[in-house]
């Protein structure tokens, strides 16, 4: 089992940057498919960005390809999700999740694949 928990959101202005983060205990990130989803008011979670690292595989969401990075430290078995060029309709609350799957490439973007979710961290871009 792996405990989420994110960090990191905040108020900025569009154009800027930002980095949030997900600390997992319990079981090393490395073990896991990790994804990113976020939650604009009145609207479904929707899908970021997640990266396998049992398969080495990422994959984006065309909104965000380009302008959003996955990464990961194992020593603070921490996943990170750096935003740039971020845009009024980034906002939304940011949630980390976790899954073993064997799934790669567009199927990581499927919440069938995670199992643990972290509580979410608010993002607002405004001007």
């Amino acid at each position: 089992q792996v405990q989420l928990v994110e960090s990191g959101g905040g108020l900025v202005q569009p154009g800027t940057s930002l980095r949030l983060s997900c600390a997992a205990s319990g079981r090393s990130f490395s073990t896991y498919a990790m994804g990113w989803y976020r939650q604009a008011p009145g609207k479904e979670r929707e899908f970021v960005a997640a990266r396998n690292w049992v398969y080495s595989s990422t994959y984006y969401a065309d909104s965000v390809k380009d302008r959003f990075t996955i990464s990961g430290d194992s020593a603070a078995n921490t996943v990170y999700l750096q935003m740039n060029s971020l845009k009024l309709e980034d906002t939304g609350v940011y949630y980390c999740a976790a899954g073993r799957t064997y799934r790669v490439g567009a199927a990581l973007s499927s919440q069938t694949n995670y199992n643990y979710w972290g509580q979410g961290t608010q993002v607002t871009v405004s001007s």
